[in-house]
């Protein structure tokens, strides 16, 4: 196994958006009046914001949640969004490797590269593919597929990191490594029950993972 690509999904992966997210549904479901379960809540994370929203909305309100969605999300997102410790550190150290770095994210494309410029992910990234880049979105393959085509490497080089099941299951339809972390949205027993290729504690864990990978390439 040679890894030459190193694809990560963005909320709760890199950026520690999740207490963002969280706030941002709160609001909207107080306003528009939709009941609270934070269990169900919590299991959407990852999808797209409309899937979200016809999910709880209905196909009547969707359009409304989105807007009010965006509202809150827009205004409150300096105030709340952060990267996880040495996220940056991580990213260079993988660069100066010669490993190529990309974001496969649900968000769309206006939040994404909001979160990306503020943080200074934007220095580390090859390439980054949004919900608004492709039809189909995790936890079908496409959006991973997409990446690996714009940076011209196949999937059996590459590997996908992410918080959530959809991330795993992206991952491995598209044939990539995957790797789960276990300080995002979802617990780590239920990331296990997808059998990702690995779980990662810390950025530690995906270095040395990495180099094990690596040891024998030419």
């Amino acid at each position: 196994m040679c890894i030459q690509v190193a694809l990560f999904d963005l909320d709760g992966t890199l950026a520690d958006s999740l207490p963002l997210i969280m706030h941002t549904y709160r609001r909207v479901f107080d306003e528009m009046g939709i009941p609270w379960i934070n269990d169900n809540v919590m299991r959407w994370i990852g999808r797209p914001i409309v899937d979200i929203a016809r999910h709880f909305a209905g196909g009547e309100r969707a359009e409304e949640f989105i807007q009010r969605y965006q509202h809150h999300y827009h205004r409150d997102h300096d105030r709340y969004t952060r990267l996880f410790p040495g996220t940056l550190e991580m990213l260079h150290n993988l660069r100066t490797k010669g490993i190529q770095l990309g974001i496969v994210t649900s968000k769309g494309k206006t939040g994404a590269w909001r979160t990306v410029n503020f943080t200074g992910l934007d220095r580390y990234i090859d390439v980054m593919v949004t919900a608004h880049d492709v039809e189909r979105h995790k936890p079908l393959p496409d959006p991973i597929l997409k990446a690996l085509e714009v940076l011209r490497v196949h999937s059996r080089k590459a590997v996908y990191v992410g918080d959530s099941h959809y991330d795993i299951q992206a991952g491995q339809a598209a044939g990539t490594v995957t790797l789960g972390v276990t300080w995002g949205a979802t617990p780590r027993e239920e990331l296990e029950r997808y059998q990702p290729d690995g779980l990662l504690e810390s950025w530690a864990d995906l270095k040395s993972f990495l180099e094990k990978a690596n040891r024998n390439c030419r």
